[in-house]
């Protein structure tokens, strides 16, 4: 549910394992070819098969939590503006179910989480429990602190305002330290990148290439395309891990 996600634990299971199955006969196919082709024995191909199945699986039965992460990433984006959008609404006298409804229809990418809850409080779930559910299954820490102030003073009918933006500072606080902490690691993956994908490749073909004249060794075009496609994979590994751990935050 946090997901957002149709399917059933049971059809995601049921889909992952015959998926998984499919791969892992094409991948050993392939490999069976490979290996004929470069005479390898064929005794470790049930071994590949099932190490196939199994990693397939893992990366299959887990697509949930890549789901979460997205709509985490999406959302955290704008949870702040969108905080103090219901903020500024709320001071101003506006109803909180109207401040829902205009939040849903003109707040960016936020506005369709906001969407949901009124689409639940359309359909008849009283307001309380509309947010209680976007609060529960609601992928971003931000947010759900943001709809738990809302809902704890809609029970104890206390000022709103107050609490949301003491929320609200708090999350902004929160954004700030994970910037400070992206620099952080951002400096040494500069380093590694420099070393490892940028000076040890330069340096070490050139060293191979003069130590090959002296030891005899011989180069052809096929071993430089190998390293060509080596450092590209090199390359784009850095530049996913760079945008993995980038905090998706404005302040």
């Amino acid at each position: 549910m946090k997901a957002h996600m149709r399917e059933s634990p049971k059809e995601l299971v049921k889909k992952s394992l015959v998926f998984s199955f499919y791969f892992s006969v094409a991948f050993s196919v392939f490999s069976l070819l490979i290996m004929g082709s470069m005479g390898i024995s064929v005794y470790y191909l049930p071994f590949v098969s099932i190490g196939t199945f199994f990693l397939f699986f893992a990366f299959m039965i887990n697509t949930p939590k890549v789901y979460i992460r997205r709509r985490e990433r999406e959302i955290n984006q704008e949870v702040l503006f969108a905080g103090r959008y219901l903020l500024i609404k709320l001071e101003g006298g506006t109803p909180l179910l109207n401040v829902l409804i205009d939040a849903s229809k003109s707040y960016g990418v936020a506005g369709k989480y906001f969407k949901e809850i009124v689409d639940d409080i359309n359909t008849g779930t009283p307001i309380e429990n509309a947010l209680d559910s976007a609060r529960r299954y609601n992928a971003s820490k931000s947010f759900r602190l943001i709809i738990w102030q809302i809902l704890t003073s809609l029970k104890t009918g206390a000022e709103v305002t107050k609490s949301l933006k003491s929320t609200l500072k708090q999350i902004a606080q929160e954004e700030v330290i994970e910037i400070k902490e992206y620099g952080k690691k951002l400096n040494s993956l500069v380093m590694f990148y420099m070393v490892i994908a940028c000076v040890m490749p330069s340096l070490g073909i050139t060293m191979l290439i003069m130590f090959s004249t002296f030891i005899g060794l011989e180069f052809s075009i096929l071993h430089l395309f190998a390293v060509l496609f080596l450092l590209v994979v090199l390359q784009m590994t850095f530049i996913s891990l760079i945008r993995s751990i980038r905090p998706m935050v404005n302040l």
